[in-house]
This record gives structure tokens, C-alpha cells and sequence, in this order.
């Protein structure tokens, strides 16, 4: 049983991870397999959580690795917090990958706030269709995290140590500084 948290990134997904590893019957990660690629880039380890953005580029190869085998969490958080963190990131990583790589540098006059939204735009429209039609999947937002991580540790039927997990949540990890 695989598990994946796809999600746009700035949205938790370090808090996810450490919560997760308080799991005994799960390993967890967060981006193992970023610098990997063919089928390497897909190949987690059974009984393995996995959060990484990155998928959100992946879902077609992820689809047919797992396809419905899998059971996928969809993480987010309110949209105009995702754009600010995003936005204080536009000079590195999927930011300026999207910006330079994707856009092709876009047109001129766009704001930093802009691009942002137009990657999550795009991030959530590619999940939200993958999404279709899998019967293992949850909804997960960061403004609700606690309920929501009890009901995933449940609906995994984790073990281990939820009062350690739930409490990863009171922690602001790989927070954007302004």
C-alpha cells in the first residue's frame, strides 16, 4: 500500500512527513526520489508515504505505476496564503522553474503574486484530474490539519504514536521567511 500527498507545495508538506514518520507501520518522506529518473523516479518502497509537489508533473507515469493501488491525499491550503509563500520563492525552485522553464519567462509586467497563482491553478487543475474516477483518496487542508491527520490516520489504520504526530502540527517547518 503506497500513499501519496500530492499537493501544489507551500502547503505543509514538510509537517506531513514528520508527522507521518511518528507512523510504525509506514515509512515516510518527503521529495526522496526528486534527482531520479525513468521508473526509478516512481519506485517507493511498499507501505510508504511519500509527499512531493513534483508529482504534480509525474501524474500520468504515476498513474500507470499505481493507478487505483494507490491511495492518494490531496493537501492544500487556503489559496492566497499558497500565492504569498510562493510569491516570497520566485528567485528558486519550482517558482523559477515554472516562471523560465514552463512560461518561458512569461509575459513581461507579471507580477510575482500572479505567477504564483497561475502555478496553482495549473498544480490543482492537473491533481483534481487525476483525482477522477481513483476510489482511495482525501481531501486534506492545512487550516484543519489535526482533524484532518486524525481521520488519515485512520483511514490508513496507522499505528504508532498519534499524540507525537498531531502535535508536529503546532511546528511551522520550511516556513518562507518575507
Amino acid at each position: 500500500m503506497n500513499i501519496f500527498i500530492l499537493n501544489t507545495g507551500r502547503c505543509g508538506s514538510t509537517t506531513f512527513i514528520k508527522a507521518c514518520r511518528h507512523i510504525v507501520n509506514f515509512s515516510a518522506g518527503h521529495e526522496t526520489r526528486i534527482r531520479m529518473i525513468g521508473t526509478e523516479r516512481l519506485a517507493y518502497p511498499d507501505s510508504h508515504i511519500e509527499a512531493d509537489n513534483r508529482l504534480s508533473w509525474f501524474l500520468g507515469r504515476l498513474d500507470q505505476a499505481y493507478g487505483d493501488a494507490g491511495w492518494y491525499v490531496h493537501l492544500t491550503r487556503e489559496r492566497e496564503a499558497t500565492a504569498a509563500s510562493f510569491a516570497r520563492r520566485q528567485q528558486f525552485g519550482i517558482m523559477k522553474a515554472y516562471r523560465e522553464g514552463v512560461l518561458l519567462e512569461g509575459e513581461a509586467g507579471q507580477s510575482a503574486h500572479d505567477l504564483a497563482c497561475d502555478y496553482i491553478d495549473t498544480v490543482e487543475a492537473n491533481i483534481a484530474l487525476f483525482l477522477k474516477g481513483k476510489t482511495r483518496q482525501m481531501a486534506f487542508s492545512l487550516e484543519t490539519a489535526q482533524a484532518d491527520f486524525t481521520a488519515f490516520w485512520r483511514w490508513i489504520g496507522a499505528q504508532g504514536d498519534l499524540d507525537a504526530a498531531l502535535a508536529e502540527w503546532d511546528s511551522r517547518y520550511n516556513a518562507s521567511t518575507e
